[in-house]
């Protein structure tokens, strides 16, 4: 299995390395914001990421944190459910002191294989109990909320829906999009599953193929083909909408849509961060954890890409509705990793990828 990963994961890549003497890494854009002055001399440690989250969002912190601290930083760019496998191939052999993953499944299939280590109490105090390992095995750093995404000018207020099960109806075939094979709607997808039962997730997702749902292979392509017109509306997570209209205004013409707050479609589903238990930087990966809930990062995420902070005492963007929605403290996330492949056999013997 290993050998067939390889080609779909980026090479690893030094994102900063300390500066020392009175050289000064240049920070520029976003990251400007949550970047020191200047860059502190190297420490001499270093910090190796398997990084889930996508490098355009997340690289800007990673290269403050190697500023602010003085800490190289190594990353592997990959998907979250493709890095998960290779860390579970590569086992206690792995170079990655953390994995940074778009969701908790993946986190949990390593956890399921014993691969991850116990973060430190003082990084798994920065944030509540709903939004942590019960083991202390990995935290959340940021939140994104499911929504139905629709073009406002195909899809009225009166015709909206209050459930993903009234996604089934005639009145909506072909006009609904999945990202069936994306991470965030996998790990969605086994939390369905644990709620609902597998039989009728299962049913559901085979009732939505049936209807002439719309594959796209993420989130992001279907929010642009929501505010093109070229789908009626799908089932992605929220930020990636409200960062279409930061930049386009009244010209993307998709807005969010949030289903009963009771529904499984509204689910919050966070990012999450571990130390692998064959680290052997464990606490620049610790620092790295701590860092990622400092209050300017956590300002970083909710002002810039529109995810929920998550760090006790930071205040999500005004723009982004309260959160009311089923949220992952009424989950056993830590329960999930056991679900992980079987939800991804589910999904493909469905066939919405071939929709």
């Amino acid at each position: 299995m290993l050998n067939r990963l390889l080609p779909l994961l980026i090479t690893l890549t030094f994102v900063a390395a300390a500066c020392g003497g009175s050289e000064q890494l240049q920070i520029d854009g976003l990251a400007a914001e949550i970047n020191p002055e200047e860059c502190v001399d190297g420490s001499g440690k270093e910090v190796t990421i398997y990084s889930g989250r996508t490098e355009n969002l997340i690289e800007p912190v990673l290269e403050a944190f190697a500023c602010a601290t003085g800490i190289s930083v190594q990353v592997r760019w990959g998907s979250s459910t493709q890095l998960a496998l290779l860390i579970g191939e590569e086992g206690n052999r792995s170079p990655a002191d953390v994995f940074l993953s778009r969701s908790p499944g993946p986190v949990g299939f390593l956890e399921s294989k014993g691969l991850l280590g116990t973060i430190d109490d003082s990084v798994l105090n920065l944030v509540g109990e709903e939004n942590r390992s019960a083991e202390g095995s990995w935290i959340g750093f940021s939140g994104r909320k499911r929504v139905l995404v629709r073009n406002i000018d195909l899809v009225s207020d009166a015709e909206l829906p209050s459930s993903v099960f009234d996604l089934t109806e005639e009145k909506w075939r072909g006009k609904v999009a999945i990202p069936g094979t994306n991470g965030s709607f996998v790990d969605w997808f086994t939390v369905f599953r644990d709620q609902y039962g597998t039989d009728v997730a299962a049913q559901w997702l085979n009732d939505m193929v049936d209807n002439d749902a719309r594959y796209y292979p993420n989130n992001r392509s279907i929010v642009e083909a929501t505010g093109r017109g070229e789908i009626e509306m799908g089932l992605v997570n929220h930020y990636y909408n409200y960062q279409e209209v930061a930049a386009a205004g009244d010209e993307h013409r998709a807005r969010n849509h949030d289903l009963d707050d009771d529904d499984i479609g509204s689910l919050l589903i966070i990012t999450a961060a571990t130390v692998l238990d064959s680290a052997e930087n464990s606490g620049a990966a610790n620092e790295l954890l701590a860092y990622l809930l400092t209050e300017p990062v956590q300002s970083y995420f909710t002002n810039r890409t529109f995810e929920y902070p998550l760090a006790a005492g930071v205040q999500p963007n005004a723009a982004l509705p309260k959160l009311s929605a089923l949220e992952i403290g009424s989950v056993d996330f830590d329960a999930l990793g056991g679900g992980f492949e079987e939800t991804a056999k589910i999904i493909e013997a469905s066939g919405i990828q071939n929709q």
